[in-house]
């Protein structure tokens, strides 16, 4: 089997595990709703928290955050083609983004998905732990006092490469880059979040 086909295939189930649209489908088969069609109509742990109740929300808020470890670990299934754990790691991260592209754009729901901050944050579970812990932190920090899940998801985002970059000095060029493209990419996700931030109209999460 030729790299470019493990390659292929690799993309294709990451991005498969990344479409399963986890608030929808929990939201058609226990709500008997389409969770898209209420509250904020994002199809991700946030709406679902807001829509379907604490339980739901956590439950779909885990089993999204396990869609982007799954598509890391689908590298394992590869691993013996790559000559370097340098483009191990690239492929890792390449089937991260893979899994991000579908969950914001899932096959399995008319590719109308969330804005992948849980699966993002499974991805960074699984490359950079330690990462993960201080985002988690900034998260929280940022939460707590102000109830906006939007805001702390941008403040973590932010921190993301930061603290990749700055504090725990990875040199590794694909996690660099890699931390700086989905902090990009979750900003501009949360444009419309950031409107509503600037107007004072943003919805706040009470559980």
């Amino acid at each position: 089997m030729s790299l470019e086909i493990i390659v292929f295939s690799g993309f294709v189930i990451a991005y498969l595990l990344g479409s399963i649209p986890t608030a929808v489908w929990v939201g058609k088969r226990f709500y008997n709703i389409d969770i898209r069609e209420h509250g904020s109509g994002n199809a991700g742990a946030t709406n679902a928290l807001r829509v379907l109740g604490t339980k739901t929300g956590i439950i779909v808020l885990l089993l999204d955050l396990i869609k982007g470890i799954a598509a890391i670990f689908v590298a394992y299934l590869f691993k013996t083609y790559f000559s370097s754990p340098e483009y191990f790691v690239m492929y890792q991260l390449l089937l991260g983004v893979m899994a991000l592209i579908g969950h914001m754009f899932p096959v399995f729901a008319n590719f109308n998905g969330g804005k992948g901050v849980a699966t993002l944050a499974g991805i960074v579970l699984a490359i950079y732990p330690l990462v993960f812990l201080v985002c988690l932190g900034i998260f929280v920090s940022v939460f707590i006092p102000t109830r906006y899940v939007s805001l702390s998801s941008i403040a973590a985002s932010i921190a993301f490469p930061v603290f990749v970059i700055f504090v725990f000095n990875i040199e590794l060029i694909s996690k660099v880059v890699f931390s700086i493209l989905t902090a990009f990419i979750l900003i501009l996700a949360h444009r419309k979040n950031i409107q509503r931030l600037i107007k004072g109209t943003e919805n706040k999460i009470f559980f």
